[in-house]
């Protein structure tokens, strides 16, 4: 009887998915002339391959998003269309793809690696929060894969060698077509990961690997396609960042300090076909195509909130690329809401399963919000931003406390607060770090955040004003340490956390403090702000005067005549 039930399920699953998926990816069925490469990308998918309310559509009514189990039904479906002749299709993930959702943190990715065995990935790019558990943990991870990993230039220092877990490149013959694809890591990920997790490591330039490997890939392995997978994104508004960067051909380019993102690598790179690419988390519906070469870049959103396909059409007598077709109307983009695609039964399944055994215990109550803690900013300060810093210094009794703007992942409203919802806020597994500095290192600190366009920090102990009127290193108007005025010779006990002690988010002074200085507790940043809602409900935190942005103000006298610069 369950068998009967089953077959008259995927019969009706079938049946339904003919009626509500876009006509567009059906177009090419019938044409004996092209061949059709189905692409499929995922990149920066963070764990986030369960069911979840698409909040960031609709607060208040989130539409359920299916995940993994959605993106199946979707896949598979598609994939039937192939027949290895004149159709056929790629499965690739751009990195990060475990480190963020409990269900890909907290069994330490490796659900994330079951989910993409199932489904049959074809390979996957690493990305910079694979490192976030340290590369032992990864190595043993990526052991379970089924599939390649790439990272052409993640190489171990002082050699040649590209780490042993990854290769640069697979070439896959399909419909007598000869695939090229290059995978590259951002050579940001030596900025943005703790330096102990990365020892050994070396992040080669994307450019100066990706190229060596195009030309060795088109003159001696002689691909007819070139796609290079990438961790690394294409700007916010690639339309202007294009003209700011190239439009005038002898405009000096700016000290690179940062590295090549996917725009500056089709422009600068001849002979790659396709960019897909990842690191940003804003999805494109339509490809970028670069002016010069003509190479299409595409890129989704993150956690897996959409699948992204890319239909190529290709000449099989020059087996090059002829075009391309869109699954929906004009959008390479679509959002995996559960009620269009129906949730694959053995996806949910295993998903539902490691979510459970993953988040027990997850949605009980720890507290209540007094208001909504909002990460709506004024200038460097948000309500979210206030509470976490202010739990961080209530945890280790520090003076002050700091966080990058980019640490505070999502809000938590009004009402009874869960286990869960912290977690959502604070993802990574940061830890407190508490160190004894001088006054005047506290506040190179803030002017380090506020000089040439930087945001400034959440902070919680003080008070900072500054103008950007004044001149770098020089912008802070006012400081008050615990409602005192700051004291450039008196020693402070400042929170932080250890990725920001790891020099990351700009701030590199950090690694110079000395390490008998240094406290490190054993207590995360989640953990800490769980316990400040179980010893301090409800929490009532709202944007103060704690930092502000005054291009009118002067400089109090206890701050003048004290350089900064050094």
């Amino acid at each position: 009887m369950m068998v009967k039930v089953e077959k008259n399920m995927k019969f009706f699953f079938l049946l339904l998915i003919t009626l509500i998926l876009p006509t567009a990816t059906f177009a090419y069925q019938s044409n004996t002339d092209e061949l059709i490469l189905d692409i499929f990308l995922t990149n920066d998918m963070h764990g986030g391959i369960d069911r979840i309310g698409a909040t960031f559509m609709n607060p208040a009514f989130p539409p359920s998003l299916g995940g993994g189990a959605s993106m199946a039904t979707y896949v598979n479906y598609i994939r039937q269309l192939s027949d290895d002749v004149k159709r056929a299709n790629l499965l690739v993930d751009t990195g990060d793809f475990f480190m963020g959702r409990p269900i890909g943190t907290l069994t330490e990715g490796e659900a994330i690696v079951e989910f993409m065995n199932l489904i049959g990935y074809d390979l996957l790019v690493l990305g910079n929060h694979e490192y976030d558990l340290g590369e032992e943990k990864l190595i043993n991870l990526l052991k379970l894969a089924n599939f390649p990993v790439l990272a052409a230039n993640a190489i171990r220092k002082g050699t040649e060698d590209i780490v042993d877990y990854s290769q640069p490149y697979i070439i896959i013959e399909k419909m007598g077509i000869k695939i090229g694809i290059v995978g590259v890591i951002t050579s940001d990920a030596a900025l943005m990961s703790f330096a102990q997790h990365i020892e050994g490591i070396e992040f080669l330039s994307e450019k100066d690997v990706l190229e060596y490997y195009v030309n060795y890939l088109r003159n001696e392995e002689k691909v007819d396609i070139l796609i290079a997978a990438i961790h690394a994104g294409v700007p916010f508004d690639p339309h202007s960042a294009f003209q700011s960067r190239y439009a005038t051909p002898e405009r000096e380019q700016p000290p690179r300090v940062w590295g090549y993102d996917a725009m500056d690598l089709a422009h600068l790179i001849p002979g790659i076909d396709v960019i897909l690419a990842g690191h940003i988390h804003v999805g494109m519906n339509r490809p970028w195509f670069d002016p010069i070469n003509h190479t299409l870049v595409v890129q989704g959103y993150a956690n897996l909130s959409n699948i992204l396909h890319l239909i190529l059409k290709i000449d099989p007598e020059t087996k090059t690329i002829s075009g391309f077709d869109t699954p929906a109307e004009n959008s390479v983009l679509l959002t995996l809401f559960e009620d269009r695609f129906i949730l694959d039964p053995e996806f949910d399944r295993l998903i539902s399963q490691r979510k459970a055994e993953a988040e027990h215990g997850m949605d009980d109550v720890i507290g209540t919000a007094g208001v909504f803690l909002s990460r709506a900013s004024v200038d460097a300060q948000n309500a979210m931003g206030n509470f976490i810093c202010e739990a961080m210094k209530n945890a280790v009794g520090a003076d002050f406390a700091f966080l990058n703007l980019g640490g505070v992942r999502a809000e938590i409203p009004m009402g009874n607060v869960t286990y869960r919802q912290i977690f959502n806020a604070m993802p990574f597994d940061n830890n407190i770090v508490t160190m004894l500095i001088d006054g005047r290192t506290l506040r190179r600190i803030i002017e380090t955040r506020v000089a040439s366009t930087r945001q400034g920090l959440l902070i919680a102990g003080g008070a900072v004003t500054y103008s950007r009127r004044r001149n770098d290193f020089d912008r802070v108007t006012r400081l008050k340490i615990n409602g005192e005025p700051w004291e450039p010779d008196k020693i402070y006990r400042v929170a932080t956390t250890d990725f920001l002690m790891s020099g990351n988010a700009g701030l590199t002074i950090l690694t110079t403090i000395p390490e008998t200085q240094i406290i490190y507790h054993e207590t995360s940043l989640r953990d800490a702000m769980a316990d400040y809602f179980r010893q301090n409900s409800p929490v009532m935190y709202r944007i103060d005067d704690r930092w502000l942005r005054d291009d009118r103000s002067e400089q109090f006298d206890y701050l003048i005549d004290i350089n900064m610069s050094d």
